[in-house]
């Protein structure tokens, strides 16, 4: 009998410590938990929504494909991710060495105390929609109906989503 193969996508962010680091450690980590990764989103800075700090994120998407496992299996593998690189406090409002999440699970809508997938508030966020544009723009959300990037453009959130530079020069200066 032949396993199913399913793409997800994870949303990856940090705000604390060597931001640009741990979105590369939880890269290695997607890896090491045995699951394909087949895209990465460029990197975004991000001003923080609903946290308690003032520390910008750098946000990216990943695209991954795995076997023979089901969502729950996922997300526990990414909060074991997430406890191995440091980030113990899972309070919805605090700053974070690393926070992943599981936005998609192939078409799959579940909804339980430990898991809800698709991603409840993915829709409402431009830190989530525009990488996720770069990497998958004409994915259709399951439950919502509509492709990621006309959800982005539909997006009612006026954050700052900018395509994050490590050399910290301006689009004029890099040209």
């Amino acid at each position: 009998m032949e396993s199913e193969r399913v793409i997800a996508y994870i949303g990856i962010g940090s705000n604390l410590g060597d931001r640009a680091g741990n979105l590369l450690y939880a890269v290695r980590g997607l890896v090491e938990a045995s699951f394909l990764v087949t895209k990465l989103s460029p990197i975004y800075e991000t001003e923080p929504i609903g946290i308690e700090t003032e520390l910008p994120f750098l946000n990216m998407v990943a695209e991954i494909r795995s076997e023979a496992v089901t969502p729950s299996q996922m997300m526990a593998r990414l909060l074991r991710i997430e406890y191995l690189l440091g980030r113990t406090d899972k309070s919805l409002k605090r700053p974070r060495t690393i926070d992943l999440d599981l936005l998609f699970f192939g078409s799959i809508h579940t909804d339980s105390p430990f898991l809800t997938v698709p991603h409840p508030r993915l829709h409402q966020r431009k830190f989530v929609l525009v990488p996720m544009n770069e990497i998958a723009p004409h994915f259709v959300h399951p439950t919502l109906r509509k492709e990621i990037r006309t959800l982005l453009h539909n997006c009612e959130d006026t954050s700052s989503v900018v395509r994050w530079n490590p050399m910290g020069l301006s689009a004029d200066a890099q040209a």
